[in-house]
């Protein structure tokens, strides 16, 4: 275990040394030292009594349940009607042209129309960090079903199985392969613009941090913001692997026996 993380993260110390000695000889305020930045770091962040100090408390934990709670809704909406538009071709046909233009659109050109549409504050950051990740979740998990093996759902409605089984027995297990790829693109892209959500109108939250330190000019807080993103969108992710591997364990034993 401690060699095979070795392996994989032999490079940051290699690479943060080199960053070092880099800015201590170039001297350039808008390249402030590592060592430098995680002082910052812990001075506004985790010198609390607890660890966390409350500043830290008072952003981080609104951005980390807007972007779970986000990902949460995107998840559930997005896989609920891909299934839908996989399965159904006259539904695919109506809405598909639909999906297509609004998936083009940016999510940022979408604030304004947010900010008319519902309260700024949660209800916007929610808004645009859902209308932005649910398209790979949504596209992914109409290619999955719509791949299903025809023969077994076929086979099961001959046997009489219910709908509901044919769905969760059949088709979701299929179709999971490729709904996990899109939820994969989508933890990294929730976490980018919970971070643009957050910068413009915001009084809390990560991308709220980097904004008021971008407005101060202080380097080491901005770059202090970057690794801290950086650092959670590293724990999501390898968080987000490890229930993709026991989920889909079958799928890759399955290939092995292949």
């Amino acid at each position: 275990m401690m060699r095979t993380l070795l392996k994989r993260l032999w490079l940051i110390p290699v690479v943060l040394g080199g960053w070092e000695l880099l800015a201590r000889s170039l001297d350039i305020a808008y390249l402030p030292e590592p060592t430098l930045i995680v002082t910052r770091m812990y001075e506004m962040w985790f010198s609390g009594p607890y660890i966390l100090t409350e500043e830290a408390v008072d952003n981080f934990v609104p951005s980390l349940v807007r972007v779970t709670g986000s990902w949460a809704v995107a998840v559930v909406v997005g896989v609920a009607l891909g299934v839908a538009l996989g399965r159904t071709a006259w539904l695919a046909d109506v809405v598909q042209p639909l999906v297509e233009f609004a998936r083009a659109v940016p999510p940022p050109v979408m604030l304004p129309l947010f900010l008319v549409l519902f309260t700024m504050g949660t209800q916007v950051q929610v808004a645009t960090i859902v209308f932005g990740i649910i398209w790979p979740i949504l596209l992914n998990s109409i290619d999955g079903a719509r791949s299903v093996d025809r023969l077994k759902v076929e086979t099961a409605t001959v046997f009489g199985v219910p709908a509901s089984l044919r769905l969760f027995r059949i088709i979701l297990p299929s179709a999971a392969p490729k709904i996990f790829a899109g939820l994969r693109l989508s933890v990294s892209l929730a976490l980018i613009l919970m971070v643009i959500s957050e910068l413009k109108g915001s009084t809390e939250g990560i991308g709220y941090l980097l904004s008021l330190a971008n407005s101060n000019a202080d380097m080491p807080a901005i770059w202090a913001g970057v690794l801290v993103l950086g650092v959670l969108g590293f724990v999501l992710n390898s968080l987000f692997l490890m229930v993709e591997r026991r989920v889909l364990a079958w799928h890759r034993d399955a290939h092995r026996i292949a």
